[in-house]
């Protein structure tokens, strides 16, 4: 299955959809380090560094899958929720290019905040234009720490198909199993220049963290979002006044901060995946990220749909 993904970040979609069985024709992103990320996990893909409203979808036509995390300013309490009077607001490009592309789905994800009261009559034009192309689109809310992550980083993902494909289509179920705590997760990495306390700490952070927080370039420093968050790290036994370049020394004493590697954990991505930069940006890259177990979830949905579809296609025939 091919895909198209604009506003790839640092590659937390990307990964979850490689995992469910995409490849991905071209990868779009505005940033950098993002781009310097991808290319270096994955030098085989083709990324395109720049703005996606002078990307041109024309030559993609065709791909299955049209993918995207849109930037959430627009519709989180941190970005003020000014939907279509921000100029970061790029569901509009996501249409362009669904009409360009012509994919057999799409897949955009967003912060929680765009499903409040106020974007309703939003949602419903989204809807609709989606409708005039051909495509009947849903909406759900996800948690992380249903799909074995971490963290509850609660965040929608809209999916749009044809509709002879629509009926096929089901939301991918919760995990039956019980997410890994913060302190189980990363004990080992903790533990990794000899801390004394490290599996005392684990036993005290036995529970999932809340949001991780990525931050802008408006922003100071990385650290772990603001009062209410840090506070919940205190809870588990971190200090999230800012990250860490390093895990704790033999005889640490204190709350541990977090490395860009283990926020990284936290996400849901895997050890190998390398993020390039120094540690503010890298972390931002990993705060921002969707997680992967999460976009490969509803991937394998997807997937899962056209393969129905062709299944139902050649028993009619």
């Amino acid at each position: 299955m091919t895909s198209v993904e604009i506003c790839a970040g640092a590659g937390g979609q990307s990964r979850g959809l490689e995992r469910a069985g995409f490849g991905h024709e071209a990868l779009v992103e505005i940033d950098g380090f993002c781009c310097a990320t991808l290319r270096d996990n994955r030098p085989q893909w083709n990324v395109l560094h720049g703005d996606v409203c002078q990307f041109d979808g024309k030559p993609y036509r065709g791909v299955e899958l049209l993918a995207g995390g849109v930037p959430c300013p627009p519709f989180s309490v941190a970005g003020k929720q000014l939907g279509a009077n921000d100029e970061r607001d790029l569901f509009p490009e996501a249409l362009r290019l669904t009409d360009e592309i012509a994919p057999r789905a799409v897949m955009l994800e967003n912060v929680r905040g765009f499903l409040d009261p106020k974007f309703e009559v939003y949602r419903k034009r989204l809807f609709q234009r989606f409708r005039k192309m051909g495509y009947v689109a849903d909406i759900k809310l996800f948690h992380a720490s249903d799909y074995g992550v971490p963290q509850l980083r609660p965040r929608i993902v809209i999916v749009a198909l044809r509709t002879k494909d629509v009926d096929f289509f089901t939301w991918p179920d919760k995990l039956q199993t019980t997410p890994p705590t913060v302190g189980d997760t990363l004990v080992d990495l903790m533990g990794a220049n000899g801390w004394q306390y490290a599996e005392e700490w684990a036993a005290g952070a036995q529970g999932i963290g809340p949001t991780i927080v990525g931050g802008s370039k408006k922003h100071g420093g990385p650290d772990l979002g603001p009062t209410r968050a840090r506070n919940a790290w205190a809870q588990l036994g971190v200090n999230g006044g800012s990250i860490a370049d390093l895990a704790p020394e033999k005889d640490f004493e204190g709350m541990p901060k977090l490395t860009v590697r283990m926020v990284a954990r936290i996400q849901g991505f895997q050890d190998d995946w390398h993020f390039t930069g120094r540690k503010t940006a890298a972390y931002r890259q990993v705060g921002n990220a969707f997680p992967p177990p999460v976009a490969e979830a509803v991937g394998r949905s997807i997937r899962a749909t056209f393969e129905l579809s062709a299944k139902r296609k050649v028993l009619v025939a």
